[in-house]
């Protein structure tokens, strides 16, 4: 148990690409600025817009500052809202960028604040509204949501974003199965349906404004665009054409099969080494449900290849999986790709299943790459996959390391690494495997000051 150095023999498998694929676009992170600058411009005007529908004398009168200020709460807070589900809708010059990974973290830090400042939207209006009707709360509450048009559709919607913000909290999310919180995730879209309504009907900034309904309802529409052909369009048509379906389900190791798919047009599918699909498996049980799995080697027309680890409901199904089940795919996603490389070499790191994402990356590196890889394993048959990784390490020139053990034989801290890739300061760190495996090189790394630009990871939730 320890440290091992491999380097396999040459071989003719997995040295090149057999057929020349296309190249996966690159990221442009001039278009992520620009949306960055625009999702900007839009808070300020809609806050803008908020401050200059209210007089001095309509904030001066009984419950005028209260309800201003449920005004103000209420259109940034579905502004944001909007933001929030724009960062989900997978657009590719966005998603190229700041990969999956990087636009759940920005969706998980945004969520928090939507919610949060409805909520507060509607405190504050009805406070606002009673104070002006000189009325109880409970009687104000009563008269919004029986006499006022579509404050009662609105206010199911925002019970349903409550419900899902609860369910959002760390210590309840991770006790769900991932499809409950999937299908749970989906009514966010009923809830901010729900509450498109009112907001033209009663909001101070668009009663007697057609211009800013425009407006406002133009970005509502674009937003739902942007959904539908993002996330079911696109998928559809790159379904229909590639047509994908099983041809054979081969183990690999303790809990691990690799999955063959045989389809049509692959030569035309433009995937950079290290990105995954959405897999939705066509048949009885699984058809309902699309999951992400790395492609573990790139296209080799007519065949693709994911290779999947049993760790809940939907991958343990994939081993059962028989020839011949059709197949729906979303993608290619993901930011993990050679072309994140800031420095002139890359040291390639993963634990377990991780390996997958590493495999494919380094096939699609230049022959000269002289790539460091790490594979981290409790056991020997736990390295999956290990004999093609070593031919295409051996191709490129470059060193492979085993670490196999316990977490203190197979130690990767700040003075193993340093011994194991002496010019760490030349090297990208590409990171991949289990969320703790991930967030501790990340921290080894920090530590050893390499710069936040110069550290890739994809953390797989087991």
């Amino acid at each position: 148990m320890g440290f091992e150095t491999v380097v396999a023999p040459r071989s003719r498998r997995s040295r090149k690409r057999p057929t020349a694929l296309p190249s996966a676009p690159r990221p442009r992170p001039a278009l992520a600025r620009a949306g960055l600058v625009l999702a900007g411009a839009g808070l300020g005007a809609v806050t803008a817009l908020a401050i200059t529908a209210e007089t001095g004398r309509e904030l001066r009168a009984a419950g005028g500052a209260a309800t201003f200020l449920g005004s103000l709460t209420g259109l940034v807070g579905m502004y944001l809202a909007l933001l929030m589900v724009l960062l989900v809708s997978r657009i590719p010059a966005i998603e190229r960028v700041l990969g999956q990974d990087g636009l759940l973290r920005w969706h998980r830090r945004l969520a928090p604040w939507p919610i949060s400042l409805l909520v507060a939207h509607a405190l504050f209006i009805t406070v606002g509204y009673a104070q002006a009707a000189r009325a109880g709360l409970g009687h104000q509450v009563a008269v919004l949501l029986t006499r006022y048009p579509d404050v009662l559709i609105a206010t199911v919607g925002l019970g349903i974003m409550c419900f899902i913000g609860i369910l959002s909290i760390h210590a309840i999310r991770r006790r769900l199965r991932r499809e409950t919180w999937w299908l749970v995730h989906l009514y966010m879209y009923l809830a901010l349906a729900l509450s498109f309504a009112h907001v033209l009907a009663l909001g101070p900034s668009f009663v007697g404004h057609p211009l800013t309904q425009i407006v406002w309802s133009v970005a509502w529409a674009a937003t739902a665009g942007l959904v539908l052909c993002y996330r079911f369009g696109l998928p559809v048509a790159r379904s229909l054409r590639h047509r994908l379906v099983v041809t054979e389900v081969r183990p690999e190791g303790p809990g691990v099969v690799s999955v063959i798919c045989s389809g049509r047009h692959l030569d035309k599918l433009a995937i950079a080494g290290g990105q995954f699909f959405f897999w939705r498996f066509l048949n009885r049980s699984m058809w309902w449900q699309a999951h992400p799995y790395t492609m573990s080697a790139l296209p080799q027309p007519p065949y693709v290849r994911l290779t999947v680890k049993a760790v809940g409901d939907h991958s343990a199904a994939v081993a059962r999986l028989r020839p011949g089940t059709r197949i729906a795919v979303e993608g290619p996603y993901g930011a993990f790709t050679k072309y994140a490389q800031q420095r002139p070499q890359a040291l390639l790191v993963a634990a377990g299943i991780g390996v997958t994402a590493l495999r494919s990356l380094l096939e699609d590196m230049p022959r000269n790459a002289a790539p460091v890889v790490l594979l981290r394993a409790t056991r020997p048959e736990d390295l999956v996959l290990h004999n093609e990784v070593a031919e295409l390490v051996r191709y490129r020139r470059g060193r492979l390391h085993e670490l196999v053990g316990t977490r203190e034989q197979a130690m990767l801290d700040e003075r193993t690494l340093p011994r194991l890739v002496p010019d760490l300061d030349r090297r990208d760190i590409y990171v991949c495997g289990p969320e703790g495996f991930v967030t501790s090189i990340v921290e080894v790394a920090t530590r050893l000051g390499v710069p936040a630009e110069a550290v890739h990871h994809e953390a797989y939730a087991l």
